[in-house]
């Protein structure tokens, strides 16, 4: 059984779904997008499993540095680019296991995952 959770260390929802697996002893393998980078074919299996509007992150500071004109011309391929340039900019974590990629954190949700 392989986890792989991804996001960005320093990210607090990353810290808490961190210490959710570690407090059910539930080990998984942490890929940092600043460490480990991020690379097309990665960050297409991505949005294909869960959809790019799913994947960006529009609450994050990076995303509200775009411009209103890149905002609003934004599609998937645009989409694409900008979370190449700009990892931070995807929704975090997500958390592979068993083939299925799974996006976000709540404990709920997790207990469910791993039921």
């Amino acid at each position: 059984m392989t986890i792989t959770m991804y996001g960005i260390s320093n990210c607090d929802t990353i810290k808490k779904a961190k210490k959710y697996l570690q407090d059910n002893n539930i080990e998984f393998t942490f890929h940092d997008y600043r460490k480990d980078g991020l690379d097309e074919v990665l960050l297409t299996t991505f949005i294909d499993q869960l959809g790019w509007e799913n994947v960006l992150n529009k609450r994050g500071t990076t995303y509200r540095a775009l411009s209103e004109e890149q905002k609003q011309n934004l599609d998937a391929q645009s989409a694409k680019q900008h979370l190449l340039a700009a990892p931070a900019m995807i929704k975090r974590p997500i958390l592979q296991y068993q083939g299925q990629y799974h996006l976000g954190f709540k404990a709920a949700q997790y207990d469910e995952i791993f039921a």
